[in-house]
């Protein structure tokens, strides 16, 4: 709905003077606080969101998931895909004025490497033997090997490139893009409001003069919003609610199959998961198809990894089928005849994990596991739970290549790795090095096989399932479309009275 920020004298008897001009405004919720407004250290959907809104990359990635230019206008390498070079668009401005030149894309990726950021983007960044500023709209990258898909890399979420006159410190409090929307204010709890960037290279773009992005983590306030108005869209769209707001009138609700997934978090590293024997039979006990139905209302699909079914590469030779006396039998060898109790945390405000908690807990009670389900916030999921907790749920987001999906979270090496499992495979390391620089499609065909089976067989953790992402928005809205990967791209939505 159009919020009128200006009024418009229309001229009486009474009244003379210039007319202000009406301005148009989205209003659009988010789950929960983002932690951080910088994408380098984006780690949760809604700084994910914020980042789509605020800055760009050097590519991007659109609903029909064909990657295009953004910053880079074109970009070539040479024949074993190790040097990159980029071309930048010229006149691109960011927020503060500065020129979009190549040295601010050398920084960018300078302050994702250092240590000191944590940025869960370093893995990208460990691939990078050098960077040079070939002048300044041409950009350089050698890399350390092959890497056929390093274009696409560039619409990862975190590698949102940054002005090089601001510093660590001032992107954590001040973000500066190149975005379709500056930063305006922020009150956590309440609201995150962006304006228009009037000198955003897209001409035209965007339509809307004021993005407010409200934080509702409360489902049942979000869809009465929607209902009565008060919002424009809801973003991502809670799956129980799809067939409600279907049958609502006014409102248009449009889902998309994601590689999204949600998944089982256990540190390797400590007992009792530190025992393969444990991880498999806990995994022995879980019925993924049940969880589709049960957490995301049938709205997903069960898978053994991050590779979804509907890829290429799905491994659909290995089933689901649960094997109780196989897993009881696991967990006597591994010195646990009697099973154990554990606890299990869920974030309050991902309603399909809370959902798949208790749908757990109920799962691993035949084989003598015991789960009581404490329920955290999801604002403090990160900072309490999330890389410190042994066993806890939580989901990540659809990523731009294979590698990308699985190198971060199953090498040995892989930042997101070092947070979530500390699972550690020779085996793996050997399946994922190789995949990264392999151009040969068969072979990684076979390599992603050989992927998803040692995932069953040495369970560093359990992805249960892919599932749909949807959003639901006012017909008062157009120009919006559902993208698989969650991109909360408002450059070409308005909003009528």
């Amino acid at each position: 709905m159009k919020r009128l920020i200006g009024v418009l004298l229309l001229a009486t008897s009474l009244t003379t003077g210039g007319a202000a001009f009406a301005q148009s405004e989205l209003v659009a919720t988010l789950n929960a606080n983002p932690n951080h407004l910088w994408p380098a250290k984006a780690t949760i959907g809604e700084e994910y969101n914020l980042a789509v809104l605020m800055f760009n990359g050097l590519t991007r990635i659109l609903p029909d998931l064909t990657i295009e230019p953004d910053l880079a206008e074109s970009w070539e390498t040479n024949e074993d895909a190790t040097v990159w070079t980029f071309k930048l668009r010229e006149g691109v401005k960011f927020h503060h004025g500065k020129e979009l030149k190549a040295e601010d894309v050398i920084h960018t990726f300078e302050l994702i490497a250092d240590p000191d950021t944590a940025s869960r983007a370093a893995s990208h960044t460990d691939l990078i033997e050098s960077m040079e500023a070939v002048d300044d709209y041409t950009v350089k990258f050698t890399l350390k090997q092959s890497y056929a898909g390093w274009a696409d890399l560039m619409i990862e979420r975190q590698l949102k490139i940054v002005p090089s006159d601001r510093t660590l410190e001032e992107l954590a409090t001040a973000p500066v893009g190149t975005g379709p929307f500056k930063f305006e204010s922020y009150q956590p709890g309440d609201k995150i409001v962006l304006s228009k960037f009037e000198d955003y290279y897209e001409e035209g773009l965007p339509k809307v003069d004021t993005v407010e992005l409200r934080i509702m983590p409360e489902d049942a306030a979000k869809i009465a919003a929607l209902q009565s108005g008060d919002v424009d869209i809801i973003t991502n769209l809670p799956l129980e609610s799809i067939a409600e707001l279907e049958a609502a009138p006014g409102i248009t609700v449009d889902a998309k199959s994601t590689a999204t997934w949600d998944g089982i978090v256990f540190n390797n590293s400590t007992r009792p998961f530190s025992d393969q024997r444990v991880r498999k039979a806990m995994l022995m006990a879980i019925d993924k198809p049940a969880l589709v139905d049960f957490a995301a209302f049938g709205n997903g699909a069960p898978t053994h990894s991050p590779i979804p079914p509907t890829h290429k590469f799905f491994a659909h030779d290995i089933g689901f089928e649960t094997d109780i006396e196989g897993a009881k039998a696991l967990l006597a060898e591994a010195g646990y005849p009697n099973g154990f109790d554990i606890t299990i945390h869920a974030p309050v405000g991902r309603p399909t994990r809370e959902r798949a908690a208790v749908a757990l807990q109920q799962m691993l009670r035949p084989i003598g596991v015991n789960a009581s389900v404490e329920r955290v916030p999801y604002n403090r999921y990160g900072a309490t739970v999330s890389g410190q907790a042994p066993f806890y749920m939580d989901g990540y987001f659809a990523r731009p290549t294979l590698d990308t999906s699985t190198y971060p979270w199953f090498h040995s090496t892989g930042s997101w790795n070092a947070r979530m499992w500390h699972y550690s495979s020779e085996a793996m390391d050997a399946i994922l090095d190789e995949a990264r620089r392999t151009t040969d499609e068969e072979r990684l065909a076979e390599l992603y096989a050989d992927f998803q089976a040692l995932m069953v067989e040495e369970v560093p953790g359990i992805v249960m399932y892919s599932m749909n992402f949807a959003t639901a928005y006012s017909d008062k809205v157009s120009g919006y479309e559902t993208h698989p990967y969650l991109w909360t791209d408002f450059r070409t939505v308005s909003v009528s009275e």
